[in-house]
């Protein structure tokens, strides 16, 4: 998918779902093997990640999804996910393999965790706030 304005501004932006601690731990996860910032973040609620979903035609209120935007093409749930991972320092680019196997058996078992992570993992009442010294990461 080509966006206009957000992919044309935003390059290597992650966009995540604010309440959800799976989601805040992969952040987290993220951000300490990329020491170079490579990747910005924005929570899927907020004012930014509502513009981007909006310019690609997104729904605005589903955050089922981790998404990942990156030379103007929009990524979501395993593609967004390997695509990232590729990204990272250590091993972690070798799970990008997994690309080449079909979208559709990929994404089974991303849903999996995406319906249940409330459930497994738990929910914040609020979005992450980043810390003074990670705030520059985040859009």
């Amino acid at each position: 998918m080509e966006g206009s304005k957000s992919a044309q501004i935003y390059q290597k932006v992650i966009l995540f779902d604010g309440v959800c601690n799976l989601c805040n731990s992969s952040v987290n996860f993220i951000i300490d093997r990329d020491p170079q910032a490579k990747f910005k973040f924005t929570s899927l609620q907020s004012e930014e990640g509502q513009e981007i979903l909006n310019e690609f035609n997104l729904p605005t209120k589903d955050f089922d999804t981790i998404i990942y935007v990156e030379n103007g093409k929009l990524y979501n749930k395993s593609s967004a996910a390997l695509k990232i991972a590729k990204g990272l320092n250590g091993a972690w680019p070798l799970l990008y393999i997994f690309y080449f196997l079909p979208k559709f058996f990929r994404d089974f078992f991303y849903n999996i965790i995406a319906k249940n992570r409330y459930k497994w993992f738990g929910k914040e009442d609020a979005c992450r706030i980043p810390t003074p010294e990670l705030k520059s990461r985040f859009i």
